[in-house]
């Protein structure tokens, strides 16, 4: 078995970035297994819980500001014949924003009930006091003239569970490079000041989790990407008005069919008035006949029930009350 520490800062990354759900999904499945174990310090839970909040407010806000401040560009300087298709393209990004924040709090959650089954694990005078003699002695995490004591703690934490425990390998997983990394073009090695920590076999040490589990277990991590990548996304703006308007047409084509059906068989007799009103209507049937084929236009009454409730409940999404099928 792999026993794995990983780094609040990548726990972080793993809640605010929408595209690592894979890999979450992935730790999950091998954790349930028995093929890894967490080592969870306390000082990483209460770090994490601390941040959340934040994590999960960032993860739309600042997409959202920077959407609002490109709009505003392409607005006023894009080009007239590709102005259109970029808003278009902004505004489907922005109808997914809230659903990004709602991935946010799920992973939160996620995260939240894999600590939930790990045992935590208290910090003990001996590593308090041994990384404050790492800040005493400039040692890394403590070489970049910051306060690195909760970066110390993690590190002698992860020094006593791979000198005290047998029988098990380890790895130590963070994207915090500037403090744990040795200072080279790939950052992949361990700073010289931590480097006997680590070795080829027992200890590993990794500034992804994604390749943290490829290495730990190859084949098991290649089958459960495969299985697990492919997300559902959610449909885009343009797509869901686009149907909307189908489907608006549609309802509207036979609404006019039967109303030429009163008309025609004497329910319903045409004023007036309503003479230019039908001359316009009878254009428009035919302009929807042409673009949707007449084949594809009339139906039975389960598929008129369909019709009518995916009009409204792609209405409903966008913010229209139940059942609005005005046409």
């Amino acid at each position: 078995m792999f026993r794995i520490l990983i780094d609040t800062c990548v726990w972080l990354d793993l809640a605010k970035d929408y595209q690592q759900q894979a890999i979450l999904n992935a730790l999950e499945e091998l954790v349930r297994q028995g093929d890894i174990a967490l080592i969870l310090p306390r000082t990483v839970v209460d770090e994490f819980d601390r941040n959340k909040a934040r994590v999960i407010e960032e993860s739309s806000r600042s997409l959202s500001s920077t959407l609002k401040r490109t709009k505003e560009v392409v607005e006023k300087f894009g080009d007239p014949e590709l102005k259109q298709a970029v808003l278009n393209q902004l505004n489907d990004v922005d109808h997914r924003l809230p659903t990004l924040g709602e991935a946010a709090i799920g992973t939160v959650s996620r995260i939240e009930r894999l600590f939930e089954h790990t045992p935590i694990i208290e910090i003990s005078d001996a590593v308090k006091l041994r990384a404050a003699q790492r800040a005493i002695d400039k040692r890394a995490p403590f070489h970049r003239q910051r306060n690195g004591i909760d970066d110390a703690i993690l590190i002698e934490l992860y020094a006593d569970e791979i000198s005290t425990t047998v029988k098990s390998r380890f790895a130590f997983i963070s994207h915090n490079t500037k403090d744990f990394s040795h200072p080279s073009a790939t950052n992949k090695q361990p700073h010289p000041d931590i480097a006997s920590l680590f070795s080829r076999v027992k200890s590993l040490y990794f500034i992804t989790l994604g390749e943290a589990l490829r290495r730990i277990h190859p084949a098991q991590f290649a089958d459960l990407m495969i299985e697990q990548e492919w997300v559902e996304e959610p449909r885009r703006l343009t797509e869901i008005t686009d149907a909307i308007d189908e489907l608006s047409n549609k309802v509207w084509w036979n609404r006019h069919q039967n109303w030429l059906y009163r008309l025609d068989t004497g329910e319903e007799e045409l004023t007036e008035g309503q003479k230019p009103i039908l001359e316009k209507a009878k254009q428009a049937a035919e302009q929807i006949e042409r673009k949707y084929g007449r084949e594809n236009l009339g139906w039975d009454d389960f598929e008129w029930g369909m019709l009518n409730g995916k009009l409204s409940a792609l209405r409903w999404v966008l913010g229209d009350n139940w059942d609005m099928l005005d046409t």
